[in-house]
């Protein structure tokens, strides 16, 4: 890819994540002209204004566009590290490991600030068990770990967490109870300055280690015995690959709830456009999924006049028939 081509799709999504961030800043519910926006920008405006502003909607927007970076940059590592162009922490079940090991957690424990900040931690855990547990039930000696495989026994297990969620509502009172169907849906939950902290430094450490290996992921992407015949440790650097991506994607998921499809389209967006190495592929990758993530929380905020829908919905909406067009593309 050209530098000037790179140069006008970094532009272009620089540009349509800031017109996102803006009209989502002064619209929703109670609506906000742009010469009142300019007013709380430089210090002034009223005080429901500046709260809403800067205490409500800019900490959401900051979640979404972390998270967003967080899971386009997790589903391109998954797809580079696998061969597989289906992989993606929400459809190989990953996603519902880590929430279901949050809402463990919510539910022996109370929310506070200091619990904000385990919650990655505890996401994690809960990711990395479910990815274990994919990567021993789907691996076939012979064949490896195939794709359809892999997206199958994701199912599966994500079947079988949605039924150990469901169980575990059933001892909930009624607002942890609605908390738990949001959390499902994929709603951004963790709508403030301490969460938005918690996500920062695991986005910036998962995409700092990701491009200092963009070459690795380069190489494994066209097959083992390539990697093999350049003196690369495939399996090592596979398993460490497959821990940056879950944990990039649990922390995330941690303040969004399960927000699947999305490294699933991020990644292959960037391809369409053009990017072929994965020292373009990954920044690009997460700008993209904050545009989508940001882009899908604020319509689902402002298309109805009361309430709102959860952005895991929206982003399903587009995603899911890409997915299927994807899968039928794969079969042939």
């Amino acid at each position: 890819m050209s530098k000037g081509k790179l140069l006008g799709i970094y532009s272009l999504l620089v540009l349509l994540l800031l017109a996102i961030t803006l009209f989502s800043l002064t619209n929703g519910q109670l609506a906000i002209s742009f010469e009142d926006f300019l007013q709380v920008v430089f210090g002034s405006g009223s005080k429901v204004q500046r709260l809403l502003i800067i205490d409500f909607r800019l900490p959401r927007i900051i979640i979404a566009v972390l998270a967003g970076g967080a899971l386009g940059l997790s589903g391109t590592i998954l797809q580079s590290v696998t061969q597989n162009p289906l992989a993606d922490s929400g459809i190989l079940g990953i996603n519902a490991g880590a929430g279901f090991a949050v809402l463990l957690f919510i539910s022996f424990f109370e929310a506070t600030t200091a619990t904000v900040f385990l919650l990655p931690f505890v996401a994690l855990l809960g990711a990395l068990a479910t990815a274990g547990s994919i990567l021993l039930i789907a691996y076939d000696r012979r064949k490896g770990l195939t794709p359809v495989r892999m997206v199958l026994t994701g199912v599966v297990l994500s079947t079988g967490i949605a039924a150990l969620t469901i169980l575990l509502t059933t001892k909930l009172d009624a607002e942890n109870y609605r908390f738990v169907t949001m959390w499902q849906a994929g709603t951004i939950w963790g709508s403030n300055w301490s969460f938005a902290g918690a996500l920062l430094p695991w986005l910036v450490l998962v995409f700092v280690i990701a491009l200092r290996k963009h070459r690795v992921y380069d190489i494994l992407q066209l097959g083992d015995e390539t990697a093999i015949s350049v003196g690369m440790e495939a399996g090592k650097e596979r398993l460490f690959s497959l821990i940056l991506a879950v944990s990039g994607a649990a922390a995330a998921i941690s303040v969004t709830g399960g927000i699947s499809f999305l490294g699933l389209i991020a990644p292959h967006i960037v391809r369409k456009l053009g990017a072929a190495k994965h020292k373009d592929i990954l920044p690009l990758s997460l700008l993209t999924g904050s545009v989508l993530l940001l882009l899908s929380d604020t319509i689902g905020r402002t298309i109805q006049e009361k309430g709102e829908i959860p952005a895991g919905v929206i982003v399903a909406i587009i995603g899911a028939p890409y997915f299927l067009y994807l899968l039928l593309r794969s079969d042939k």
